[in-house]
């Protein structure tokens, strides 16, 4: 008989770094998060907008999504200033199967190209392989979305395949989408490059 593997069992964790913290969630979050939302640049490929209804409806379902159990959702906020940067989250949760997606990932443009996303994902992946146990981190993109799909590959990710008119985007075009993957015996070498970028 084959061994049962537990699965895995996410609950709610604040996750703090040297240049953000990672806090679930909350209804105290929606104002500081509108309020660095507002360049439109943010949602061309994701869902969401920068106007408060739009806004207001990706608040609204990500907070329904975690209280679901379907996701577990975090404001990003910067450790120098205190201020919110934006959002990322652990989704299509596979706990039986010990995988999930960390995805839905947005940053106000004034923290790209900085130690934020790298060190989010440090965090992120840390907490999935190290403390819950995870065999396999997927990540996706918007397949038009060349900053994002080079980002994922520089963590040393594995560019799988493309899942083709995938998703319909907030415009109501049909995207093809990119899936990645990083596996926990990948996992120590990822985390040392990473480690590398943020020193």
């Amino acid at each position: 008989m084959s061994e049962q593997i537990p699965p895995i069992d996410i609950q709610p964790i604040v996750l703090t770094g040297a240049t953000v913290v990672l806090e679930p969630l909350g209804a105290e979050h929606r104002t500081g998060l509108m309020a660095t939302a507002q360049d439109e640049d943010i949602w061309t490929h994701t869902a969401g907008g920068s106007n408060e209804a739009e806004f207001g409806d990706w608040f609204d379902e990500a907070i329904r999504l975690q209280q679901n159990g379907g996701a577990l959702v975090f404001a990003i906020r910067q450790q120098s200033d205190s201020k919110l940067v934006g959002s990322s989250r652990y989704l299509n949760i596979a706990a039986a199967d010990r995988r999930l997606e960390i995805g839905s990932t947005w940053y106000t443009p004034s923290v790209w190209g900085t130690k934020v996303n790298p060190e989010c994902k440090l965090l992120l992946m840390t907490h999935a392989f190290e403390s819950l146990g995870c065999f396999r981190v997927e990540y996706r993109c918007d397949a038009r979305n060349r900053r994002s799909r080079a980002a994922i590959l520089k963590l040393g990710a594995t560019e799988e395949g493309i899942l083709r008119r995938h998703k319909r985007t907030r415009d109501d075009f049909w995207r093809d989408t990119i899936q990645f993957s990083i596996l926990d015996s990948e996992w120590p070498t990822v985390k040392e490059g990473l480690e590398k970028r943020l020193s």
